[in-house]
């Protein structure tokens, strides 16, 4: 088996609990459908292994897998969004700042 990459073993605890949560809705969303892992497997093109993983939010798990559990839920729409630019704060911010310090160089 190949080794985990660097990135994986570094991901922030934050990002591992929505990762849980997240699994843990996919797992609820097949069961509320009353799909058995092995049929939701199938459907997803993944073995039963693999599905057990993605449901326990393994961040090993490939995100076309879990894109795939997305659209047999009906909610792959939701992908484009997710790192969409209008909702980055952060890059928001950053620029005020750059704007903020320009307008007090000019005036300056």
């Amino acid at each position: 088996m190949p080794k985990a990459s660097d990135a994986i073993e570094s991901l922030p605890n934050s990002v591992l609990v929505s990762l849980k949560i997240f699994g843990e809705h996919l797992s609820l969303a097949r069961s509320r459908r009353k799909e058995s892992l092995r049929a939701w497997a199938r459907r997803m093109d993944v073995s039963v292994p693999t599905l057990v993983r993605m449901e326990k939010g393994d961040p090993r798990v490939g995100i076309g897998v879990y894109a795939t559990a997305l659209w047999l839920i009906g909610r792959d729409f939701a992908l484009k969004d997710l790192a969409a630019p209008a909702a980055d704060s952060q890059a928001l911010e950053q620029e005020i700042v750059v704007i903020k310090r320009r307008r007090s160089k000019s005036l300056g």
